[in-house]
C-alpha cells in the first residue's frame, strides 16, 4: 500500500490539482515486453544523415572537460549553414563499470547544461556519478553555444527592455511601458535574432541531442530533465521513442498545453499550464500550516497568517513602501516585488521561513502606527534583503546579456500565443482573479510571444503527438506543492505517455530531486538499475515547514554552478545540495533596486 501523504490530509482541498492523487496513468514495467514506436521515417533521415561529430575533449576547469561542435542550423539542409553547440562532460569516477553517459538539462528554457553538468558532482547520488559521464549541452542561442541576439547593440536592448523593468506589471503606465517594451522585444527578435530564433525550438535541441547521444558512443539516450528540462525530454522520447535507455522528467510541463493545441492555441500559456495555481496552493498551505503551529514556531500566528499576507499586499498595492537605509541606500518595495519575492521563496524547501519573515516585516513597515523599536528592526531585515538584490539585479550592461531571448526564442516558437500584446493586461487580471496573487506574474512572462510582433517562426518545430511507446520507461515526478510546474502536468504527462510510471512527492520547492530522499533515491535507482519504483508510489519532502527537523542531513541550498567558484569536485559520501534549477521567469525570486 503506498504511503500517505500528511499535508493533503491536513490541507483539506477538494481535489487538488484535478484529483491527481486518483489519477493512475496507463504505465508499463522495465521488464515487460513491449515494442516500442519507431522513429519516425523523417526525423531518423533528418538525424542519421549528419554524421558522427568527432568530439575534441579538453580539460576545463579542473574536473571537468570541454568541447564544441558545428551542428546543422537545419535538419533540412544538412551540408548547409550550422551552428555552434557547446558541451561539458564531468567523467564517471568508476571508468571500469561505466554505464554510458547521462545528459541533464536544468530546465529555462535558456538554462545552461554546461553550468548544470559542472555542478553535478555537488548535487548527483554518488552511485550515479561513478557509473555516468555526466554530459550537459548548451542549447542552441545559449551561454557557451553561439548566442542569439535580438539587437545589435548592448544600447538598443537596453532601450527595447525599458519598460520590463518590475517583476510585472501593476499600474496602467507600468502595463503601456511593458507592452511596448514586449513589442520591441518581438520584433527584435523576429528580425535582428534570426536566422537562430528561427531554429532554436526545442524539436531542434532534441535533434541535436540525439546526434550528440551518437557523438558520446551511447546507442540509446540516458537523460535526465528538470522542469522545461521535461518539455525537452518529452519531445525527445516521442520524436525518437526507440532510441531511450532510461528518461527522468522532474518538475513536468504538460507538452499540449506549452503548446497551445486547438481552441487553445489563442489563450495565454499560464491560461493553459496555470503556473499560478500551484504557487497559490503552495502559499496557502504554508499559511494555513503557519496557524496550525502556533506562535513559537510560526511568527504570523499571533493573528490570522493568511489575512496578514493579504493585508500587506494591499497596502503595497495602494503605496509602495520606501525604505532609507545607510548601507542599502534608499529603495522601494512595491506589490510586484512582494509577490515576486513570495513565488522566489517557494522554490525553495526552507522557504516558508522567508515567506513568514519578509511578510512579518513588511507587515510593520506598512503600519503608520507601528512602534519606533519595531520598525527599527524590520527595516534592518528588509535592507538586508535589499542589499542581496543589489547584488544579485540583472544588469543589460556590457558583455550583452541574452538570457531573456534565450527563454523567448523557445518559448516563443515552441507555443502557440494570443495575437496582440495590448490584450495582455485583461488576460492577466483574469488570471489573478482566479489564482489570486501570481496570475499576473505568469501570465506576463509570455507577453512578448504576441504573434502580431513576434512572427519569426520554426517550420520544422513539433507539436506531437505525445503518446509514443518509448524502448524503456519514462519516469515522471511530480511534485504536490511545486510553484512552477503545476503538479497536474505531471499528471498529464503520464497518461499521455503509455509506458511511463509516475512517482508524486509531497515536497516543497521547484522540483522534487533532493529535496526528498525517498525522490532521490528512485531516481538514482531507476537510472542506474532500471528498476521503476511502485506503482502509486508517493513519497514525501524531507523538509516540511513548521516542522522539526529531519535527523539525516538535508540540502539546503541549491548548487551554484559558477565555474569560478571552485577548483575541485566533492569525493563520494560528500553532503548533496540542491540541484541549480533554472526559473522559468527570468523577474522572479529578490526584491527590486531602484
Amino acid at each position: 500500500m503506498p504511503r500517505r501523504t500528511r499535508s493533503l490530509a491536513a490541507a483539506g482541498i477538494a481535489g487538488i490539482l484535478l484529483s491527481g492523487l486518483a489519477v493512475t496513468p496507463v504505465q508499463a514495467g522495465w521488464g515487460r515486453p513491449v515494442t516500442a514506436d519507431r522513429t519516425s521515417p523523417q526525423e531518423a533521415r533528418r538525424v542519421d544523415r549528419v554524421p558522427t561529430p568527432k568530439l575534441d575533449w579538453y580539460p576545463c576547469y579542473d574536473y571537468a572537460e570541454c568541447a564544441t561542435v558545428d551542428l546543422p542550423l537545419d535538419y533540412d539542409r544538412p551540408k548547409g549553414a550550422t551552428t555552434e553547440v557547446a558541451l561539458l562532460r564531468v567523467k564517471a569516477r568508476n571508468q571500469q563499470n561505466r554505464i554510458g553517459s547521462l545528459f541533464i538539462n536544468p530546465g529555462g528554457p535558456g538554462g545552461s547544461g554546461t553550468d548544470v553538468a559542472l555542478a553535478a558532482p555537488f548535487f548527483l547520488g554518488d552511485e550515479v556519478l561513478d557509473r555516468f559521464d555526466v554530459v550537459g549541452v548548451d542549447p542552441r542561442g545559449v551561454n557557451a553555444s553561439e548566442q542569439v541576439r535580438c539587437f545589435p547593440s548592448v544600447k538598443d536592448q537596453t532601450r527595447a527592455y525599458a519598460g520590463l523593468n518590475v517583476a510585472f506589471p501593476w499600474t496602467k503606465a507600468e502595463e503601456t511601458a511593458y507592452i511596448a517594451s514586449s513589442k520591441a522585444v518581438g520584433k527584435g527578435c523576429s528580425t535582428t535574432g534570426k536566422p537562430l530564433t528561427g531554429a532554436a525550438s526545442t524539436a531542434e535541441v532534441a535533434r541535436d541531442m540525439d546526434v550528440l547521444r551518437r557523438a558520446v558512443g551511447d546507442k540509446k539516450l540516458t537523460y535526465l530533465g528538470f522542469s522545461y528540462g521535461s518539455i525537452l525530454g518529452q519531445y525527445y522520447a516521442n520524436l525518437f521513442p526507440d532510441r531511450v535507455r532510461a528518461l527522468v522528467i522532474d518538475g513536468v510541463l504538460d507538452p499540449n498545453a506549452w503548446i497551445g493545441q486547438g481552441r487553445a492555441r489563442d489563450a495565454t500559456q499560464e491560461d493553459r499550464m496555470r503556473s499560478a495555481q500551484g504557487a497559490y496552493q503552495a502559499l496557502r498551505e504554508i499559511l494555513d500550516r503557519c496557524a496550525k503551529a502556533g506562535p513559537e514556531s510560526c511568527v504570523l500566528a499571533d493573528g490570522d497568517p493568511a489575512a496578514s499576507y493579504h493585508l500587506v499586499a494591499k497596502r503595497l498595492r495602494a503605496n509602495p513602501l520606501v525604505i532609507e537605509d545607510p548601507d542599502a541606500g534608499e529603495f522601494r518595495v512595491t506589490y510586484a516585488d512582494f509577490v515576486s519575492f513570495t513565488l522566489g521563496a517557494l522554490y525553495g524547501p526552507f522557504g516558508y521561513e522567508d515567506i513568514v519573515g519578509i511578510t512579518a516585516e513588511l507587515l510593520v513597515l506598512t503600519d503608520p502606527a507601528a512602534a519606533p523599536a519595531a520598525r527599527q528592526q524590520a527595516r534592518a531585515t528588509v535592507a538586508r534583503h535589499a542589499a542581496e538584490a543589489r547584488q544579485q539585479q540583472r544588469r543589460f550592461d556590457f558583455p550583452y546579456e541574452n538570457g531573456l531571448e534565450t527563454f523567448l526564442t523557445v518559448d516563443c516558437t515552441d507555443g502557440n500565443h494570443p495575437r496582440n500584446a495590448a490584450s495582455w493586461p485583461a488576460r492577466a487580471a483574469a488570471a489573478d482573479k482566479r489564482d489570486p496573487y501570481f496570475g499576473r506574474l505568469w501570465t506576463w512572462g509570455t507577453s512578448p510571444c504576441a504573434r502580431d510582433t513576434w512572427t519569426v517562426r520554426d517550420e520544422d518545430r513539433f507539436t506531437g503527438p505525445f503518446n509514443r511507446r518509448t524502448s524503456k520507461p519514462v519516469l515522471v515526478v511530480g511534485n504536490y506543492w511545486d510553484p512552477a510546474t503545476n503538479y497536474r502536468g505531471a499528471v498529464a504527462a503520464a497518461k499521455l505517455l503509455p509506458n511511463s510510471r509516475l512517482l508524486s512527492s509531497d515536497s516543497w520547492g521547484h522540483t522534487a530531486y533532493g529535496t526528498s530522499a525517498c525522490v532521490t533515491g528512485a531516481v538514482d535507482t531507476y537510472l542506474v538499475r532500471g528498476t521503476l519504483p511502485a506503482k502509486g508510489t508517493v513519497c514525501t519532502g524531507d523538509i516540511q515547514p513548521f516542522a522539526p527537523l529531519p535527523e539525516a542531513p538535508v540540502a539546503t541550498e541549491r548548487a551554484q554552478p559558477s565555474p569560478g567558484a571552485r577548483s575541485t569536485a566533492p569525493g563520494r559520501g560528500a553532503p548533496k545540495q540542491l540541484p541549480p534549477v533554472v526559473a522559468p521567469l527570468p523577474a522572479v525570486g529578490s526584491l527590486t533596486v531602484r
